[in-house]
């Protein structure tokens, strides 16, 4: 093969020595051999000569060196190392280790087969598959911290500034025979866990907000609203068979937003003012009212009394006036004359005047108490 070597030296142009004898290329041609001038292509039956050597010299076949030798080949107990090593370091690849909180969920071409405790386990590797839950760690999700999240809606159409956290943490209940432990729920069911708490807790939570009214929101009705969110995010990550257990909810600091927080001071000012005038009214009212209800009580016992006393005058009279009958059916004109003469004593008994019969009788002198009548006449001091 023709090739100029400028160095000087007696090697080919891949680093092996020249197949036959004789001079050097010194950048003349030899013999009749020559296909070509000096800027042809190494030959393809050197570039192979130039592999097998340097693969001879890294893997020695253990059958004596030598530059002519045959080509490259892996005796028994290399092949026999290569094998362990393979499959020491597929066995290896298996071992596993779960935490003292965390359960495994094993699975066998993608299926669930099994949980795995805490300790060190070891899985087929590319058969089995093993993803690591924390059944026992306490998780927390935090609700707000946007302008949008934060803002919700009241019954009584206020605005309020809501964010709080979600503790959870995977459930520990046994299951049926035929179902899903918590842990494979939690794996299988949901696609992100901690992302699908965010978005059913926010709605939870507008949902119990936009049933009450603003003012025990913000002031003592903070715990209900915990307890009612609570059991609403529970409902619905059971519907979706999360495997998910809520332990608490908290409204870190729900407070009127800023652009209507002076109008909702003058609106509980207000409301603080209307409590104050029913209280005066109240206390107003409790004092006149038990006056009032005395001043019945009297009058009502008065015309009880007065009735009682009519009554029985009434019932006098009638009595009276039956015995008088009786006695006028006796003696007519006696009674008669007797009852006028009654009449006229009480008529003009408490007048100042003296009436004289003229048929009294002629002779007589009636006697007038001059004294007494003049005493009687005179006004009293």
């Amino acid at each position: 093969m023709p090739w100029q070597d400028n160095s000087g030296g007696n090697r080919g142009p891949w680093g092996q020595p020249p197949r036959g004898g004789g001079g050097g290329n010194n950048g003349g041609n030899q013999g009749g051999g020559n296909r070509g001038g000096g800027n042809e292509p190494p030959d393809l039956e050197d570039l192979l000569q130039a592999s097998r050597q340097r693969l001879k010299r890294a893997f020695p076949s253990g059958r004596g060196g030598g530059r002519g030798g045959g080509g490259f080949q892996l005796n028994g107990p290399i092949m026999g190392l290569i094998g362990a090593a393979l499959v020491g370091l597929w066995v290896f690849s298996g071992v596993y280790f779960v935490q003292p909180d965390e359960q495994g969920v094993r699975t066998t071409f993608g299926e669930y087969s099994g949980l795995s405790g805490s300790g060190m386990h070891w899985r087929a590797p590319f058969i089995q598959g093993i993803y690591l839950v924390p059944v026992d760690r306490q998780q927390t999700v935090e609700v707000g911290g946007g302008a949008a999240e934060n803002l919700m809606l009241t019954s009584d159409r206020n605005i309020v500034d809501v964010s709080f956290t979600v503790n959870f943490k995977v459930k520990r209940t046994p299951v049926g025979e035929n179902e899903l432990p918590n842990a494979a729920k939690y794996i299988f069911n949901i696609e992100n866990p901690v992302q699908m708490v965010r978005a059913v807790s926010e709605a939870a939570m507008r949902e119990t907000i936009g049933a009450k009214e603003l003012e025990p929101i913000i002031t003592s009705g903070q715990l209900e609203v915990n307890t009612l969110t609570r059991t609403r995010i529970q409902e619905v990550l059971d519907e979706y068979n999360s495997g998910i257990d809520i332990l608490r909810v908290n409204i870190d600091r729900p407070e009127v937003p800023g652009a209507v927080r002076d109008a909702f001071a003058d609106v509980i000012k207000a409301r603080n003012e209307k409590e104050r005038m029913i209280n005066e009214a109240d206390r107003n009212a409790n004092q006149i009212i038990p006056v009032a209800e005395g001043d019945a009580r009297k009058i009502i016992e008065d015309a009880r009394a007065y009735a009682a006393r009519v009554e029985a005058d009434s019932l006098g009279q009638a009595e009276r006036f039956n015995k008088i009958y009786l006695e006028y059916a006796r003696a007519p004109d006696v009674t008669r004359q007797r009852m006028y003469l009654e009449t006229i004593e009480g008529v003009l008994g408490p007048m100042n005047k003296i009436i004289v019969d003229r048929e009294a009788g002629s002779g007589v002198v009636p006697y007038l108490p001059l004294n007494e009548l003049n005493r009687s006449a005179t006004p009293q001091n």
